[in-house]
């Protein structure tokens, strides 16, 4: 069957291979200014310069004769479909962003967005979160996405709260110890 007839649904090309969770259907994305900056950043640079310079190659490669054995215009192709695919995603995510400035909360105990929350589980555990966007989260810097369920549990508690945190084992209970939040003008990275 013709190429043409195979593709399944519209959204397919869309959708980013980032990794990056789907956001539920009609929530902001919210994001930190550090992180809408970042995103912009990268999508003014795919625009501007990534972009540009392949599709330089691809008109080259073109002018070369039989493309179909043409690697430079066949990976050219490819990378720039993988460039347009990330414009979108970036596009879209960044039409729905809602900045939100974690700073405004500086002092305050609740736990808010942009937060930074150092909490003990059930099993004694002590960790320490730092609540970002889903675009923006990195669990490996101690990032979670606002939308995951530890996220979710601590949004609204205060220091000293208790709150139930539903895990692939089972429900787990936590108790807030810390929360803190950038001081304004410092950045929210």
């Amino acid at each position: 069957m013709n190429k043409a007839f195979t593709r399944e649904s519209d959204d397919a090309e869309d959708e980013d291979d980032s990794g990056a969770p789907a956001m539920p259907v009609g929530v902001k994305n919210y994001v930190t200014p550090a992180g809408y900056a970042r995103l912009r950043a990268e999508l003014l640079n795919l625009l501007d310069v990534e972009r540009p310079k392949v599709v330089d190659i691809v008109s080259w490669a073109a002018k070369n004769g039989d493309r179909s054995e043409n690697g430079d215009y066949l990976y050219g192709k490819k990378r720039l479909r993988e460039i347009d695919r990330r414009i979108r995603f970036l596009t879209k995510r960044l039409d729905i962003a809602e900045v939100v400035d974690p700073s405004v909360h500086h002092g305050a105990d609740q736990v808010f967005f942009g937060s930074t929350v150092r909490y003990v589980n059930s099993r004694d555990e002590e960790r320490t979160v730092t609540i970002k966007g889903v675009d923006e989260a990195d669990s490996a810097a101690g990032e979670i996405s606002w939308i995951a369920p530890m996220a979710r549990a601590l949004l609204g508690a205060r220091v000293g709260d208790e709150v139930k945190v539903q895990t692939p084992a089972g429900v787990d209970l936590v108790e807030v110890l810390a929360v803190s939040y950038p001081i304004a003008g410092a950045g929210s990275a």
